[in-house]
């Protein structure tokens, strides 16, 4: 690596800023290496400041020699040719030129100590109110704030553009607040994680037996817990075993800490199946408001509801009119959702859940009652409203967001603002966590009715909690499973499979003229390009398909030959391959180009996407799926069209936010429905080997389905039944909270 050298002179010329980033090209004036082009993040620099950049020369196969700053610092001007040149840039918001020149002339060299010191004074300027001088005073005053944390994170490695994250998250009082306490980075700021906060910490030689450090480590813990395994909670001997080692620290210091936590409530102790538990507070509160709504809304047996009897004479009413012939299971299903305030219907593919679901909307339509269909994906919404007929919104859409006071993202109905329908439908219940389970139900009114449908037998959500199976458990709520395999369902190989899968049978593997291919490979990187061949070619070719929107490769894990990363790697290189008059930009270890497939991998809510047709709108979430229609190069940004008409532009600093999605894990395609999905089936860890994994990847299909790989592992996955253990409260929750209103023979509703 080649040697940081400092360079220093005066920012003549701003030629490119990307206000998003804070990636620069500017010109410099230096007294040692004259005029030359500088490039890097350097946010919020303008010209005629003084500036100290760190870096090294390289050379521009287009632009020439430049100077590429990783660090830097700046000083204010402090001749009045350097601060008129400043000033006059625009970087202070309320002074252009003119302004300017009024206020140099006027104050000459002291007019930027006045301007942070005194800011009233500025008033002394004709032209310039109190008002107006109060706020060019402030956005003087945010904009040192901003250098000042850029500057102060530099030394610890983090970035400009996380630094300008910081500032965004923490404000004008970022480094005092870092100083105080450096954890206050991963607790508050999206992206820096506790590794980072500790190194940093330890810089600044904060001790590892620090209570700041062993609080932040502890809720670290439980965050990871929630976010890699889906525990809601964890067992006291399993926290402070992970934090003795973690930490590297006493157990009695951690117990201290933990003591600490709890006095402040930022974590909760509770005992759950005879052990002493710790939750980060906002579960456990996610999880009781949840019992208690549910509780509650299972209790409404007036509003919005007819009785059994007369939910049987609409439906015979119906069947006479139409052709609709409900099965014994689906018309209990239907005089359930009429007759009960919230109900759960579930069940497998071919079931009749579609057909269930409509009939219960045509009776509620009848009421004259208001209906709201919502599914936690895009792709899912997309589904529901094709099957139904009706407009089903993502669960984020239909909430709505907006900032608060503090500039953060909430959902827009809440408690406050409640939603106006009176019944909602939620679908594929099963991939909804904790946290987002209690946003939307703080936002149904009460008094209306909800039917939550989902299939129980596949992955639980990819986030904390496991809330239609814990439901379930709990014998709380009204509960509908529908069994019964249609004749038609039965036509389909897949549907079959997905049914003997789930009852630890094996899948027929040997019948080559229906819709469900087993094709046999010895290794993993024989299965992988088993996968490219038939992405490609194979299926293309035997079935006029488009591969990118019409196929998905799923895969169990990210690593090895036929994990994720490794197929998204091929896929691309043979779909969509290195074109040198297409652009392309790498971010990481991923190559993105235009026509690649791409997936949102965490929720923004922030973000903002435009359509051709109809209204322009906020917020791209977790799993959603697009393509890369154009990359600028030289702008620092691409962009992507989400299902099909949502344009959003992504400035490289955000394509952490990215991942390719010719292949995905089986986890990550929840709530969605492809026409073909090819799935490797290769030794995979054992935590992965499981029925529901496999039973959920197999469900995924709509039209075909080819296994490639080991019928071993195949056989493994069908007969491993062992589902990995979730610390979750909610079942025990709901249960107490029935027994408490049974007891006290009132409505919690009231």
């Amino acid at each position: 690596m080649s040697e940081i050298i400092t360079v220093t002179g005066t920012v003549e010329e701003i030629i490119y800023t990307n206000p998003d980033n804070g990636y620069t090209v500017c010109g410099i004036d230096s007294a040692d290496e004259g005029l030359f082009t500088a490039v890097g993040y350097m946010p919020f620099i303008s010209e005629g400041e003084s500036v100290a950049l760190s870096g090294n020369w390289t050379t521009h196969p287009d632009y020439g020699e430049q100077f590429k700053a990783e660090y830097y610092e700046t000083v204010l001007p402090s001749d009045e040719e350097a601060i008129l040149k400043y000033l006059g840039s625009g970087i202070v918001q309320g002074i252009r030129e003119a302004t300017a020149n009024k206020l140099v002339e006027h104050f000459g060299c002291d007019v930027l100590n006045i301007m942070l010191q005194e800011p009233e004074r500025l008033s002394e300027i004709k032209g310039i109110s109190k008002e107006k001088a109060r706020k060019i005073g402030a956005a003087f005053a945010q904009l040192q704030s901003m250098q000042n944390i850029v500057m102060f994170l530099q030394q610890y490695g983090i970035t400009a553009n996380m630094a300008v994250k910081v500032h965004n998250s923490l404000g004008a009082d970022s480094v005092d607040m870092i100083k105080k306490n450096p954890y206050i980075l991963s607790d508050m700021v999206d992206g820096i994680s506790f590794k980072t906060a500790d190194s940093i910490a330890f810089n600044m030689g904060l001790p590892k037996n620090s209570l700041l450090r062993i609080r932040a480590g502890i809720k670290y813990i439980l965050r990871d817990a929630g976010y890699t395994n889906g525990h809601v909670y964890l067992p006291k001997t399993v926290l402070i075993e992970h934090a003795v080692y973690t930490l590297k620290v006493e157990e009695d210091e951690v117990l201290s800490a933990v003591s600490e936590l709890i006095t402040a409530k930022e974590i909760i102790y509770a005992k759950t199946d005879n052990e002493d538990v710790y939750y980060p507070y906002e579960y456990y509160e996610a999880e009781y408001y949840i019992a208690r709504r549910l509780v509650a809304m299972s209790q409404n047996t007036q509003k919005f509801t007819m009785t059994s009897d007369a939910a049987e004479k609409a439906i015979d009413v119906l069947e006479k009119d139409t052709d609709l012939c409900l099965a014994p299971e689906q018309r209990n299903a239907v005089v359930t959702a009429l007759s009960c305030g919230c109900m759960v219907l579930t069940g497998g593919p071919g079931t009749g859940k579609t057909t269930t679901i409509n009939t219960i909307i045509r009776l509620l339509e009848d009421l004259k009652l208001s209906i709201a269909l919502a599914a936690p994906t895009g792709r899912a919404a997309k589904r529901m409203s094709e099957v139904t007929g009706c407009e089903a919104k993502t669960i984020h859409r239909l909430l709505g967001t907006q900032r608060n006071a503090e500039g953060y993202s909430i959902f827009t109905h809440n408690e406050e603002n409640p939603l106006t329908a009176d019944v909602i439908i939620l679908d594929e219940v099963s991939m909804i966590d904790v946290s987002l389970m209690s946003s939307f139900l703080k936002a149904v009114k009460y008094g209306a009715k909800l039917i939550l449908s989902g299939d129980a037998d596949q992955l639980p959500s990819v986030g904390p909690g496991n809330v239609i199976h814990d439901i379930i458990e709990s014998e709380t709520i009204p509960v509908i499973q529908l069994n019964k395999i249609f004749r038609q369902a039965e036509e389909s190989l897949i549907i079959v499979n997905a049914h003997r899968i789930n009852r630890g049978e094996l899948p027929f593997l040997d019948d080559k003229s229906g819709d469900f291919f087993f094709l046999k490979r010895k290794t993993p990187q024989e299965s992988a390009f088993t996968v490219m061949d038939l992405f490609k070619n194979r299926l293309p070719k035997s079935y006029g398909v488009n591969p990118v929107s019409s196929i998905q490769v799923l895969s169990p894990t990210k690593k090895g030959y036929a994990g994720t990363i490794a197929l998204n790697k091929l896929l691309q290189s043979h779909i969509n391959p290195y074109d040198e008059r297409r652009p392309q930009h790498i971010y990481g270890n991923t190559i993105f180009r235009v026509g690649d497939k791409v997936m949102q991998t965490k929720n923004n809510y922030d973000i903002p996407y435009s359509r051709e047709k109809g209204e322009d709108g906020m917020g791209i979430f977790n799993g959603d799926m697009g393509i890369i229609e154009n990359i600028f190069v030289r702008e620092k940004y691409m962009t992507v069209v989400f299902d099909e008409d949502k344009t959003v532009e992504y400035p490289f600093t955000n394509l952490d936010e990215l991942d390719l999605a010719y292949a995905m894990t089986v986890h990550k395609s929840q709530g969605n429905e492809f026409p073909i999905v090819i799935m490797p089936v290769c030794s995979f860890a054992p935590m992965l080997m499981s029925r529901n994994l496999f039973y959920t990847a197999v469900t995924r299909a709509r039209d075909m389905v080819v296994l490639v790989g080991s019928e071993k592992t195949i056989q493994n996955m069908t007969n491993n039944n062992q589902y990995r253990r979730r610390f979750t409260g909610l079942a025990e929750k709901l249960m107490a909270v029935r027994n408490f209103a049974e007891a006290k023979e009132f409505s919690i509703e009231e």
